[in-house]
């Protein structure tokens, strides 16, 4: 079933979504679906996603990230599928970059 294709979703989500609890809210999500990955800040006000797993668990994650954390208000969700790397054991937070 193509659902269960192996991805790698990354994700620029534009908006008020710094200093709201954005990327932890992401993470809980992402460790609740078991999805492998990161999130991180980004020096323009951005939050940055890369995660993979299967495809129908990461349109559930993009779904989140459309909405995010009640203070969140999210104008642009820029979306980049490709091929998974397999690199991740977990999903976590990262320094801004």
């Amino acid at each position: 079933m193509e659902s269960q294709e192996i991805c790698r979703l990354h994700t620029l989500i534009e908006g008020h979504v710094q200093g709201v609890g954005f990327r932890f809210f992401v993470q809980a999500r992402a460790e609740k679906l078991g999805i492998k990955g990161w999130v991180r800040n980004t020096y323009d006000g951005s939050v940055e996603v890369v995660a993979e797993g299967p495809r129908e668990t990461l349109e559930t994650l993009l779904q989140d990230l459309r909405t995010g954390p009640p203070a969140a208000w999210v104008t642009q969700v820029k979306i980049n599928w490709s091929a998974p790397t397999g690199e991740f054991r977990s999903f976590s937070v990262e320094r801004t970059a």
